[in-house]
């Protein structure tokens, strides 16, 4: 984000107001705040660094999309010494695992229960925010339907709030037509109390791999009802990123500032909340 410029205006100030305008710059809080989440836990080490730039982290229950272990297992002390909220995750299935376990709603009540059980045991209270992770965009299938709302009554049943990760970019469809996932899965959700959390790392509305402690708040993803913005990932997307491909390291990962590869590479997220999961409680 560029510096504002501002024109000095020579003209006497009365003493109150000055002490009024310190004490808002002293009061004042950024409307919305930057995290990270990652595949692979940076280590006890990062923390502090990490923290001078990053308001909340995200934290997976399971293990993650495309890694053999979960190296983020017992870290939410370490993560909250540090001063980090939470993005709590959980990875769902996809729809070639769910159409090989025939019973798309079970496989969806069963992963909410043990999304609820590892929650408890990572030390989150009742009423934290899990966020499901559903990476396939497009109009759900009535598999992925049946999965995820099953997921969500039954991370609701064990007295956890529930969220979902998803597409806010408007996917192609026959006819010139386009669906975002997360309208597609809000229409379809009922009375359900749904958290969304969607990527959008299209350059623009992004800005690509940016670090600000005022980001763009979550609205600006395209999708005005978004809790949480992913809007850098990591490797970027070459098709989506043209314009902001400066931004990110030459290899095409973000990392933290002033580290580089060698280090762990991270997603960049935006929210309302310092602590999107209500998870230092």
């Amino acid at each position: 984000m560029n510096p504002r410029s501002h024109r000095i205006i020579h003209r006497a100030v009365p003493f109150c107001c000055v002490l009024i305008f310190v004490a808002t710059l002293g009061y004042a809080s950024p409307t919305s705040y930057l995290g990270f989440d990652a595949n692979d836990y940076p280590g006890d080490a990062a923390l502090p660094s990490l923290k001078r730039s990053f308001s909340f982290s995200g934290y997976w229950l399971n293990i993650p999309p495309g890694a053999d272990a979960n190296g983020w297992v017992g870290k939410r002390s370490a993560l909250l010494k540090n001063g980090f909220g939470f993005l709590v995750l959980f990875n769902g299935r996809t729809i070639r695992q769910l159409k090989s376990l025939g019973n798309a709603a079970e496989a969806g009540k069963v992963d909410g229960q043990s999304a609820a059980a590892l929650a408890r045991q990572e030390g989150f209270h009742s009423g934290a925010v899990i966020f499901l992770d559903q990476e396939e965009g497009g109009r759900m299938t009535d598999d992925q339907n049946a999965y995820i709302f099953a997921w969500v009554d039954a991370v609701i049943a064990g007295r956890f709030r529930a969220g979902i990760y998803c597409s806010g970019m408007p996917a192609k469809e026959e006819k010139g037509k386009t669906i975002v996932t997360a309208d597609d899965i809000r229409e379809h959700a009922g009375a359900r109390k749904i958290s969304y959390f969607v990527y959008n790392d299209a350059c623009p509305p992004s800005s690509g791999c940016v670090y600000s402690k005022n980001p763009p708040p979550p609205s600006a993803s395209g999708v005005p009802y978004a809790s949480v913005w992913q809007f850098a990932q990591s490797p970027r997307r070459h098709e989506f990123t043209k314009r902001c491909a400066a931004t990110y390291n030459p290899d095409g990962n973000c990392y933290a500032p002033g580290a580089g590869p060698g280090s762990v590479n991270l997603d960049l997220n935006s929210s309302l909340s310092p602590d999107p999961s209500n998870g230092r409680k």
